[in-house]
């Protein structure tokens, strides 16, 4: 069945830098588009960053405002990963991660376009 671990989380400094990874099984993963989620407490799951299924497809990325110039998602094909490297952390970016796979080459940060999910990967930005 699909499966989605997230790992890669952690505590760090304001200014700091982590590198999530999201390693997947269960499917075929040039045909899935995969997203990157988070869920900060008392606030709605919100979309980060999303890649394109790469058969058929292009490969695109697309990331939401707040992250844009300071996260970049890539998928590793040979390892079935999909890592999000996030740059510049604010406090703000404190949340649960998630990663989420959908079959497609659509790109797409809305929760609701996401079958599968892992169990998420805490991120604290704190000094």
């Amino acid at each position: 069945q699909v499966q989605l671990v997230e790992s890669g989380g952690g505590l760090v400094q304001p200014g700091g830098s982590l590198r999530l990874s999201c390693a997947t099984s269960g499917f075929i993963f040039d045909f899935y588009a995969v997203g990157w989620f988070r869920q900060a407490p008392g606030r709605e799951r919100e979309g980060v960053a999303c890649i394109s299924g790469t058969s058929g497809g292009d490969g695109s990325a697309w990331y939401a405002g707040p992250v844009r110039g300071r996260f970049t998602i890539t998928k590793d094909n040979t390892n079935d990963t999909v890592i999000l490297q996030m740059n510049s952390l604010k406090p703000e970016d404190t949340a649960v991660y998630y990663c989420a796979a959908e079959p497609g080459t659509g790109t797409s940060l809305n929760t609701n376009d996401y079958t599968y999910w892992g169990q998420g990967t805490q991120v604290t930005v704190s000094s």
